[in-house]
């Protein structure tokens, strides 16, 4: 009996080995029904997104998932082709990241992928020749495993994953997974890239309609254009817009609009256009972008202007017949992704529609500004006609009545008053002679350019200001002092739409006495006693470099009075 027992015992030591061997294949197979079970999932969650940054943190959440691995991160490969632009990680909390410092950009082993687009599966990232470490407080892997992810024919990024749990590393079975959930990512990224194109294509034409329907309602060009860089930072997420015009010449633009971040450091300035992205778009007539635009060396002169912005593009408005009229600019914050050909494509329709649009209103205010001038030579010539010869028939009949006064006090007053009344003739004359100096289309004397000053402010304030203008400012003004006056006209009238919060200006201009006089009044807030002055120094600069000064007074009645007074002489 006891020789029998061990005979007995080896079939079912047999038997135990095969039923342990079937149960480990039932555990194999169930490992892999509940994985592709796992990995549908993953497909259809992926293939559910329509937002492309919701498709692409899917994926490297499924990724992280199906593969067991402790980091994931999704690399998109920037429009150079040789960088990374974008890097969504799943594993590190928002605390480490920020201890990390800035994201990668495609070096290293990282880049290896990006020049070879092959899976790569190590055991220890560290030995691989094209390892170069990681920065400080980076959390040390080992195990590795990166496939790419390719949209129909274009490598659209790159699958990282690292550090596989309970395991020495990333197996075959691992590398098919994800190498099938990269296909179905390629096709969700595509979907989700048409989806939003399609979208962001109906946002422009919305607001190219938009654009056209305030044109036609009689919205100023100011206005228009506001609306444009209004919609251009909405539709493709910058943080700055500006709207530049080309200079005569072509050396230098201007920004005449500006939108998001600091506006009043912007508006108005004029910039080179050389070394700048705006004046290399101006100059060759098609969109210039710039993956960093604070640190582009191709453009030094953006550099103080935007200094801590990242991608950018500069678009040409009005590129008809080789001629630029002038650029929109749209940058958007550091570390944001960079304006691809896809964004780029529409937003050139958008600029030539809004080309359009400012075309138009240039046309409509030059209709308005002839019906302007066929008004003030209809003046003039009522005023030469009728006005000029009565008051000068009433001064010859005082003239002759003062001999038959015998009292010499009347005879004197009747004097003075035909004084006056000559002096009244040449105020006449004076601003006959300005209607006609704008209507005959110099428009380069001082009462036409202080018009046209003023009619611009229009738009700024909200109202249109008040203008008188005494005396022979056309003739016996100096063009330097011209010059210097219109700039300091500018400057008030924008101080005042900026900060005085006025319902009212008046602007007073008068040449008398050897001296020309600028007012400028309004009723707004006052200038407080610890209020900003560099605008203010730069005036009574100018007033002292001509021999002049500058006062500005708060009168008891609120608002506030500047008056700019030089010499016509100096």
């Amino acid at each position: 009996m006891r020789e029998e027992e061990p005979r007995s015992r080896i079939p079912q030591l047999r038997l135990d080995e095969l039923l342990a061997e079937l149960q480990a294949r039932i555990d194999v197979a169930r490992g892999t029904r509940d994985r592709v079970h796992s990995l549908l999932e993953a497909v259809l969650s992926v293939g559910r997104e329509l937002e492309l940054t919701q498709v692409l943190r899917r994926i490297v959440e499924a990724a992280a998932v199906l593969a067991d691995a402790e980091y994931a991160a999704l690399g998109i490969i920037g429009p150079d082709g040789d960088t990374l632009s974008q890097f969504i990680t799943v594993g590190l909390t928002e605390e480490e990241i920020a201890r990390i410092g800035p994201y990668p950009t495609g070096k290293g082993l990282l880049g290896e992928l990006i020049r070879h687009p092959q899976p790569l599966r190590l055991e220890d990232l560290t030995s691989h020749p094209a390892s170069t470490g990681c920065p400080a407080h980076h959390p040390e892997m080992r195990t590795f495993l990166g496939l790419p992810v390719r949209v129909r024919d274009e490598v659209f990024g790159n699958i990282y994953l690292t550090d596989k749990r309970g395991a020495a590393g990333f197996d075959d079975d691992d590398e098919s997974v994800i190498a099938t959930l990269a296909v179905a990512a390629g096709v969700a990224i595509d979907n989700a890239r048409l989806y939003e194109e399609a979208q962001r294509r109906q946002r422009w034409l919305t607001a190219t309609a938009e654009i056209n329907r305030r044109l036609l309602s009689g919205s100023s060009r100011t206005q228009v254009v506001e609306l444009i860089a209004q919609r251009a930072c909405d539709i493709s997420g910058a943080q700055l817009a500006d709207v530049l015009t080309a200079l005569p010449g072509g050396a230098e633009l201007r920004v005449e609009l500006a939108f998001g971040g600091n506006v009043d450091g912007r508006v108005g300035v004029e910039v080179r256009a050389a070394g700048t992205i705006s004046g290399a778009a101006c100059a060759t007539g098609f969109p210039v972008t710039s993956h960093d635009l604070a640190r582009d060396p191709r453009f030094p002169g953006c550099v103080p202007r935007f200094a801590g912005m990242g991608p950018a593009v500069a678009v040409p408005l009005g590129r008809a017949e080789g001629h630029t009229e002038g650029v929109l600019l749209l940058v958007r914050g550091s570390g944001e992704p960079e304006f691809t050909e896809r964004e780029i494509d529409p937003l050139l329709g958008f600029a030539d529609q809004a080309a359009l649009a400012l075309e138009l209103a240039e046309r409509r205010r030059d209709a308005e500004q002839l019906a302007v001038l066929e008004d003030r030579d209809r003046i003039a010539r009522d005023l030469h006609d009728l006005a000029i010869q009565r008051l000068f028939a009433t001064g010859m009949t005082l003239q002759s009545a003062s001999r038959f006064i015998d009292h010499p006090g009347a005879s004197d007053r009747v004097l003075r008053a035909v004084g006056d009344l000559d002096e009244t003739i040449k105020i006449i004359r004076s601003t006959i002679f300005g209607l006609r100096v704008r209507e005959a289309g110099a428009g380069q004397g001082l009462r036409a350019r202080a018009v046209h000053v003023v009619e611009e402010a229009q738009a700024a304030l909200g109202f249109a200001p008040r203008l008188s203008m005494e005396g022979l400012l056309d003739t016996d003004v100096p063009p330097a002092v011209a010059d210097h006056l219109v700039a300091v006209l500018g400057e008030a009238l924008s101080n005042a739409a900026r900060h005085a919060k006025a319902g009212r200006v008046e602007v007073a201009l008068q040449a008398a006495g050897g001296h020309v006089a600028l007012t400028v009044q309004d009723d707004g807030v006052g200038i407080p006693a610890q209020g900003r002055r560099s605008g203010l120094r730069n005036l009574e600069e100018r007033a002292r470099a001509l021999g002049g000064t500058l006062a500005v007074t708060n009168p008891p009645t609120g608002g506030t009075v500047l008056n700019w007074t030089v010499p016509l002489g100096h």
